[in-house]
């Protein structure tokens, strides 16, 4: 069961208006082990749409992105590049992939809208992990165990609790990708030493 851990940079925060400009993604096998990692920048089919802090927060402007896909063109390489990876042909299903990320379903409802718009078929299925979630549970159990726990439940956050952090201030769609796998990887470690009392 390979996880795919996604995020991504877009031009707003409204699936129906704004588009999605980047597209960071890890492919992990069940073990957590890296399998290949894909970034790319997306030319938005709206650039009208394009905000001032949608820049601000990831430090894309338009020009960035003069050179990039579009975006039929940016879901048609994504795809191609998770089939490649799990040595997969176009018959084989990716509805055993789990997508995974920080607040994930966020991203999952712009590339399930992104879908749509071009009409193409939704690949995945409704398996998904969200690391705000997992970090809410074991939020819980550090505390029942006294352990020092993040201080919230931003990725920031959660990245410095397990001595990891970003190398840019502004948010880019592949190194939030990575930081979220090695969230993800770093959690589930931890749950060889919890001990269930029975």
């Amino acid at each position: 069961m390979p996880y795919l851990i996604l995020d991504l940079e877009m031009t707003g925060g409204e699936t129906d208006y704004h588009d999605i400009i980047q597209i960071g993604a890890v492919l992990a096998d069940d073990d957590w082990r890296t399998i290949s990692e894909y970034e790319t920048l997306v030319y938005p089919d709206n650039e009208e749409n394009f905000t001032s802090y949608a820049e601000e927060v990831h430090g894309i402007s338009i020009y960035d992105l003069e050179d990039a896909p579009q975006s039929y063109d940016a879901l048609i390489d994504f795809e191609e590049w998770i089939r490649k990876s799990l040595k997969r042909n176009q018959s084989f299903p990716l509805t055993d992939i789990v997508v995974c990320g920080q607040s994930v379903i966020n991203d999952i409802n712009f590339l399930k809208q992104k879908y749509s718009d071009q009409r193409m078929k939704w690949p995945f299925s409704f398996k998904l992990i969200d690391l705000l979630s997992v970090s809410y549970i074991f939020f819980q159990i550090f505390d029942v165990n006294n352990v020092k726990r993040p201080t919230s439940y931003s990725l920031k956050a959660v990245a410095a609790f397990f001595d990891l952090q970003r190398e840019n201030d502004t948010h880019s769609a592949m190194e939030d990708a990575k930081l979220t796998y090695l969230c993800f990887k770093n959690y589930f470690s931890l749950i060889k030493k919890i001990k269930y009392p029975g």
